[in-house]
Order: C-alpha cells, then structure tokens, then sequence
C-alpha cells in the first residue's frame, strides 16, 4: 500500500529557508505504527528518494498525535535562483508514493 493511502495528510512546507518538513497525520493508530515499522520507511529510503545524505533525514514521531514529520535539508536555500519551489509545498510527492511494507 501506498503511503499517500495510509495518510490522512501528507503534506510539505519549508521549516525555514534550508529544511523542508513533510507532514504524515493518519487517522488510525494502526496505519500509524504500520508506517514507522516499515522496513521501507528509513532516513536512507527517504534519502534515497529525495537524492539527499541520510545523515541529514529526520524522522520525528509524534504518538500521541498519530503523526509523524521527516525533515530534510534543502538542497539550495529557499528563494535562491536554484529553487524551484519556494515554499516546499511539492516536495511531499516522492514519499507519498512509497510503498510501504
């Protein structure tokens, strides 16, 4: 299954002008823990998929919440001439579409 089909949201946003946060909230507990457990879900899968050092991944949960935020480094500063998404709203799509085991 898709994570994009797990997640009630997924969205990203910047966290500054070099990191972007992608939000996942789900409404279950179980589609929750099923993705934090994922043998697919690592800082090195989501470095992978975003071309970044998975030294720079974080991946923060938040139980109590049932939501989890990965952050990423940006790979320019936002705004700069380089960027292509000033406010890191399109940078969800690549995990959204992960398939989690």
């Amino acid at each position: 299954m898709k994570l994009y089909d797990m997640a009630m949201v997924c969205r990203s946003k910047n966290a500054g002008p070099f990191q972007v946060t992608i939000d996942l909230m789900f409404d279950s507990p179980e589609h929750y823990h099923a993705v934090l457990n994922s043998p697919s879900f690592t800082v090195e899968t989501v470095g992978k998929l975003y071309h970044a050092d998975p030294e720079t991944v974080v991946i923060k949960p938040f139980e109590r919440i049932l939501t989890i935020k990965v952050v990423l480094a940006r790979s320019c500063s936002s705004g700069s001439t380089l960027d292509s998404d000033v406010y890191g709203s399109q940078q969800h799509f690549p995990l959204g579409d992960l398939e989690i085991i």
